[in-house]
C-alpha cells in the first residue's frame, strides 16, 4: 500500500518546520515541502540529510504569486493531505505592502486551491486563516467563538478574511474537503523577530551577551493575548486532517493562558540573567490600529478532535528565549527590530 503524501506550503517557516518535525516523527508519510527558491533553510536544517538523500522529504519550489509554479508543485507532489501555511504573515509589514499581502494571501490561496481542484480534487486540505480576522472585538464578545463577526484591523487581517472565505467557498462549490482554522497567538522556537514576544526574547538574549544596551524596545504592551505553543498548534493541524475531517468546517484554535503583552515581557525579563533591563516604547513598533483582545473559545475544535493544549506557557517562553540565546551565540550580527 502506497504511503500517504502531504504537501506543506511554507515548510521553512516557524509553523511549517515544526509540522515537518511532527510528521516525520509521528507518521510514515512522504512529505513535500513547498518553498521559494530563496527561502532560508535554517529552520529545517536538521532534516537536510534526509532531503539530500531524497528520503521521505522532498522540496518543491513555487511562489504563491505564480500560477504556473503552483500548478507544477501540486502535480509533482500529488498530495493526499495539504497544509496551506505559506503567507505574507507579518501584520505590521502589511500596512507598508498591502497589495503584495493581498496577492500572496488571497490570490495565492485561490491559485493553490484551483490547482488542487484540477489535479488532486480528493485531497484533504487545511487552509490556515488567522485569529486576526476578528480584529477589534468588543470585550462582551469574549471569548471569541467561530460565529463572531469579522472586524479586521490590518491589511494582513483583511487578506486572511479572504483566505478563510475562499477555503469555505471551495468546499461548498466544488465538493472538496477543505477546512479553515483561525489559530490564535502561537509561538515558540523559530518565531520570527517581527513578532512582539520574539523580538523581546531576541533583545534580551543580545543584552545578556553584551551585544546591545540593556534596553528592550517595545510597541503596544496593553493588548490581551491567549498564548499557545507552536508544537501544540501543529498537533492540532494533524488532528484536523486525520480525525473525521468535515468539508467546509472552520475552527478557532488557541491556548489556555491569557495575559497582556506587557505581562509576557515581564515573564521574559524575569527569566533573564541580566540584573537590570529597562523598557522603552519605540513609535516605529506601533501599528496604526491593533487587534487588542485576542481570547479564543476553542470548544468546537476540542469537541470534534479531543485536542487540548499541553505545553505550559512558561515552558514556551523559556524555549523561545533559549532559542534566541543559541542564535546570538552562533551569529555575530543582527538587524535591530
Amino acid at each position: 500500500m502506497a504511503k500517504k503524501r502531504a504537501l506543506i506550503t511554507g515548510i521553512t517557516g516557524m509553523v511549517g518546520s515544526h509540522l515537518l518535525d511532527y510528521l516525520i516523527k509521528e507518521t510514515d508519510w512522504e512529505i513535500w515541502g513547498m518553498l521559494r527558491w530563496r527561502s532560508p533553510l535554517v529552520n529545517i536544517r536538521e532534516h537536510l540529510p534526509l532531503i539530500n538523500r531524497k528520503e521521505r522529504i522532498h522540496l518543491v519550489y513555487a511562489d504563491l504569486r505564480d500560477t504556473m509554479s503552483i500548478d507544477a508543485a501540486v502535480q509533482q507532489s500529488k498530495p493526499d493531505y495539504v497544509f496551506h501555511l505559506a503567507a505574507q504573515s507579518y501584520p505590521k509589514t502589511s500596512f507598508d505592502s498591502p497589495l503584495d499581502t493581498m496577492d500572496t494571501n488571497v490570490q495565492g490561496t485561490e491559485r493553490l486551491l484551483g490547482a488542487l481542484r484540477k489535479y488532486c480534487h480528493d485531497s484533504v486540505i487545511h487552509v490556515c486563516a488567522s485569529s486576526e480576522v476578528f480584529g477589534r472585538v468588543p470585550r462582551e464578545k469574549l471569548p471569541i467563538d467561530e460565529e463572531c463577526s469579522f472586524h479586521p484591523a490590518s491589511p494582513y487581517a483583511i487578506s486572511k478574511v479572504g483566505t478563510d472565505l475562499i477555503g469555505r467557498y471551495y468546499a461548498e462549490a466544488y465538493n472538496m474537503t477543505v477546512m479553515t482554522t483561525r489559530m490564535f497567538t502561537h509561538t515558540g522556537p523559530r518565531r520570527g523577530d517581527v513578532f512582539a514576544e520574539s523580538t523581546f526574547a531576541k533583545q534580551i538574549a543580545l543584552i545578556e551577551q553584551n551585544k546591545t544596551s540593556p534596553v528592550v524596545r517595545v510597541g503596544n504592551l496593553d493588548s490581551l493575548r491567549t498564548w499557545a505553543d507552536v508544537r501544540d498548534a501543529v498537533r492540532a493541524y494533524f488532528l484536523l486532517v486525520t480525525h473525521n475531517p468535515q468539508p467546509g468546517a472552520y475552527y478557532n484554535i488557541g491556548g489556555d493562558f491569557t495575559c497582556t503583552v506587557r505581562e509576557t515581557l515581564d515573564t521574559l525579563i524575569g527569566m533573564s540573567t541580566h540584573p537590570s533591563i529597562e523598557i522603552e516604547v519605540d513609535p516605529e513598533r506601533l501599528r496604526p490600529i491593533d487587534a487588542d483582545l485576542q481570547v479564543p473559545n476553542i470548544a468546537k475544535f476540542a469537541a470534534h478532535t479531543g485536542w487540548k493544549p499541553e505545553i505550559p506557557y512558561k515552558k514556551t517562553m523559556q524555549d523561545l528565549l533559549d532559542y534566541w540565546r543559541e542564535r546570538v551565540r552562533e551569529e555575530s550580527y543582527f538587524l535591530t527590530r
